[in-house]
């Protein structure tokens, strides 16, 4: 039934529309008429509201009526003369719209067929017949009823309206020719028609617009209004069929493409194997497989890499996973499972190697020639070796080795390695692990993330094809951890010679042996490294460089290295051994040679500038022309720890640093006041704690060092260490706090020449601390002769050089009265 319905419905709107609309030449004729034959329209009208639809004169539309009240209002109308009013909705969503949701011009139509469903619903065929304007509601129940007042169509016979109608009827023709679902029968029959009117309503019935366009057609009076609306609506919907046309051409075309691809490649497969000849394909095969059999990989990697040639030989080449699994069978092949270097087991020749290259770090030089007797007795042993090993499941035999240098920068940690991998015989890898914060960077990406790689330890093995290199990991302190990861977490694996020998890629996921490598960690400080990191490694201490360390570094090595970039000869500059001091002492204060080497450079580009401007150079330079060459000195030796210490309340301590050793001033100053004790300078928790045991422990002794008890009621104290934006914290500053307020409080200064370090108790008595080396190098750089160690410290002593104990002298103590008779003269008596 709804199928006739819609062929009835297409017939009425395209064909016998003429003989239902009402006009002067072809009036309507109706049993229920007037005398004149044609149809009357009454004045009040029952209102049926559409939705989401707009109804035109001169059309047949079908409609599905549902709402109780509007099944009513039909039943009412068919038992009468059938005349409907209907108007659109604002709102589509609208069960029940009322007066004040419809639009103010609707259509009067006529119902011609009705047909009742067994579900409650009714079907009803309508014709529009004149538009509308809506008027007053006479009723709203049981439906709507409204006045209406008639609204006559203003047409024009100009050429406009002619070609307006023309040009709608073109446009959507060319818009039927993109949608196969309209008829080519509705197609002629519009094309056919030549009145404006019925072309604008009946383009507007079947083309598709918004509901508010829609209604503008119906509302708009004069007739090439209306044809100027729908062609531009219709001039739009033919722009964008028109491009989505297009691009289905275009993706279409691209199927075509790849398809024919594929085609053409199996055809030239098959011409090539009539020929005898491999095709691309079948050549990455074969080089991949030679690759993977010169690789010499282990029995697991070997089963891996042939697993995937497998996957990839049934795979086409335009396949999406082809290539990402021929780089993963590329990086299985290329890496060094059997490709290494000899060791070079002559211990004379790798000391004197380590010689050339660094001058002292004797701790380090012999742990590496200790590794090389090792390596060479067990080789001469093997067989003996061998034959007495027992079996050990559990246990694997150790061949690498894993040591951490520890010391401040500039002391030669990083170049050491190269000069060990050159003493070895070995090849040299480095990278930096210092703001690292991706897992990702030590054990690679899976290979199911676009892009993935290996990790880091796995590239640089395959860049240096080696599988026992010297691997330096710098800057292991500065490791950082994110949401991506904890990469110092996977470098527990990497450092365990209990774990690397099957150390797994995330992108590899086969076993690579890493016990033969010998790996090298760099840091400044231990304090940032996790302890079970930590624990994995053998720390060798660097510390500082003495006076004379640096004199023999610079002459040796630095001097030479910037005369040769630059550009010198060696006659045209000599720096003596005094210039050289000059430079150390006086425009340099490090634990390292870093700064030591930029002003040798600095000097060497003024003599360049000097001899490029024609000028005359003396080419000795001493201590005189190094003052002009560098300007004036930035650090005046003692002279500062005198003109400070001279007054009393200020002690000159002794700080470790990451840097290397440091001295610290300690300020103590007194004013009237109640408001007790402060301290400030930027010091920690545990410092604070040391100062106001210091201040308890001069409390409580104070009538023995002859000051008023009453003293501390009347008057404020305020301890200061300079350097303010400098964090310091640590407990061995206790000494130090201690005499400086002892100092002021008994108004005698304190000797110039001493630095003191150690924690004290509350008792007084003096407890060890550490850094002592790096202490004693920054005391003997400052100038400082006399220091108080606790006696705890004294076999620490055994880590200084010989010629910084000679020149300075040492007083161990273990309580704080050995301190003040030492640090604090009396004052002599007056005659």
């Amino acid at each position: 039934m709804i199928q006739n319905l819609g062929d009835l419905f297409l017939g009425l709107s395209l064909s016998d529309t003429n003989n239902l609309v009402k006009t002067e030449e072809n009036p309507i004729e109706n049993p229920e008429s007037g005398n004149d034959g044609v149809l009357s329209i009454p004045e009040t009208l029952p209102i049926l509201p559409l939705r989401g639809l707009v109804v035109y004169p001169q059309t047949a539309v079908p409609l599905t009526i549902g709402q109780p009240r509007s099944i009513r209002l039909v039943d009412d109308v068919v038992s009468g003369n059938r005349i409907i009013g209907l108007v659109t909705a604002k709102n589509p969503e609208l069960e029940n719209p009322g007066p004040e949701d419809l639009y103010s011009v609707g259509t009067v139509a006529i119902i011609h067929r009705l047909f009742r469903t067994p579900d409650g619903t009714i079907r009803i065929l309508i014709q529009g017949i004149s538009r509308f304007h809506l008027g007053e509601f006479t009723s709203l129940e049981p439906y709507l009823v409204a006045k209406i007042t008639p609204a006559t169509e203003v047409v024009s016979e100009s050429l406009e309206t002619e070609a307006l109608a023309r040009n709608a009827r073109d446009q959507f023709e060319h818009i039927a020719k993109m949608i196969p679902s309209i008829p080519r029968e509705l197609v002629d029959s519009i094309t056919n028609i030549s009145d404006p009117l019925q072309t604008a309503y009946s383009i507007a019935n079947f083309e598709r617009m918004e509901l508010a366009d829609a209604q503008a057609i119906l509302e708009l009076d004069p007739v090439d209004e209306k044809l100027r609306k729908l062609v531009s609506i219709l001039v739009r919907e033919s722009e964008v069929l028109d491009l989505g046309q297009k691009i289905q051409n275009e993706a279409r075309s691209e199927i075509e493409k790849v398809q024919r691809d594929y085609f053409l490649r199996e055809q030239l497969k098959a011409i090539q194997k009539e020929l005898g000849e491999g095709d691309e394909q079948t050549e990455d095969i074969n080089d991949l497989r030679k690759s993977i059999d010169e690789a010499e990989m282990p029995e697991e990697a070997l089963k891996q890499a042939n697993r995937e040639l497998e996957r990839l030989s049934r795979l086409p080449t335009a396949a999406a996973e082809y290539g990402v699994i021929r780089s993963y069978i590329e990086w299985l092949a290329a890496l060094p499972w059997k490709k290494s270097t000899e060791d070079n087991l002559d211990i004379i020749n790798a000391r004197k190697v380590l010689d050339e290259d660094h001058y002292g770090l004797n701790d380090v030089k012999e742990r590496i020639l200790e590794y090389l007797a090792v390596r060479k007795l067990r080789l001469e042993r093997k067989t003996e070796l061998d034959s007495a090993k027992r079996n050990d499941l559990i246990r694997k035999e150790r061949e690498g080795v894993i040591l951490c240098f520890v010391g401040p920068p500039g002391v030669g940690k990083t170049s050491l390695g190269q000069s060990i991998a050159r003493a070895l015989g070995r090849k040299f890898i480095r990278i930096s692990l210092g703001g690292m914060r991706d897992e990702a960077e030590i054990r690679g990406h899976r290979r199911t993330y676009i892009g993935a790689l290996p990790g880091r330890i796995l590239q640089a093995l395959r860049r240096v094809e080696s599988y026992n290199p010297v691997f330096m990991l710098d800057e292991i302190d500065k490791l950082g951890f994110d949401f991506h990861g904890d990469p110092a977490s996977a470098l527990l694996e990497v450092l365990d010679p209990e774990q690397n020998f099957e150390f797994r890629d995330h992108y590899l996921e086969v076993a690579f042996d890493l016990s033969q490598v010998m790996f090298i960690t760099t840091a400044n400080t231990l304090e940032t490294i996790p302890a079970p990191l930590l624990d994995r490694m053998e720390v060798i201490q660097i510390a500082g460089y003495t006076e004379q360390e640096k004199l023999n570094i610079a002459r040796n090595y630095l001097i030479p290295r910037q005369i040769a970039e630059n550009g010198l000869l060696n006659k045209e500059i000599k720096l003596d051994d005094d210039g050289i001091l000059s430079i150390i002492r006086q425009y340099t204060r490090e634990a390292g040679v870093r700064n030591l080497e930029r002003e040798i450079g600095a000097i060497c580009r003024k003599i360049v500038t000097t001899i490029s401007e024609g000028k005359r150079h003396r080419g000795k330079i001493g201590e005189k022309e190094v003052h002009n060459l560098l300007g004036r000195p930035k650090f005046m030796g003692n002279e500062e720890i005198e003109r400070r210490t001279s007054i009393p309340g200020v002690a000159t301590g002794l700080a470790w640093t990451p840097t290397g050793g440091d001295i610290l001033f300690i300020e103590a100053s007194k004013m009237p006041g109640s408001k007790g004790f402060q301290i400030t300078g930027s010091i920690g928790t545990v410092m604070q704690e040391s100062a106001h045991a210091a201040l308890t422990f001069v409390r409580s002794h104070a009538k023995e060092m002859n000051i008023d008890p009453q003293f501390f009621q009347k008057e404020d104290i305020h301890l200061h260490v300079p350097a303010g934006a400098t964090p310091k914290d640590g407990p061995s500053a206790g000494v130090t706090m201690t005499t400086a307020l002892i100092s002021l409080l008994t108004d005698r200064p304190i000797r110039a020449d001493l630095g003191m370090t150690g924690e004290i108790t509350l008792r007084g008595q003096i407890l060890p601390v550490g850094g002592i080396k790096e202490k004693m190098l920054a005391a003997h750089r400052a100038g400082l002769k006399t220091i108080i160690l606790p006696k705890l410290n004294e076999p620490d002593l055994d880590d200084i050089p010989q010629e910084i104990r000679k020149d300075m002298e040492f007083h161990l103590v273990e309580h704080m009265d050995d301190v003040i008779k030492i640090a604090i003269p009396k004052k002599k008596a007056k005659k």
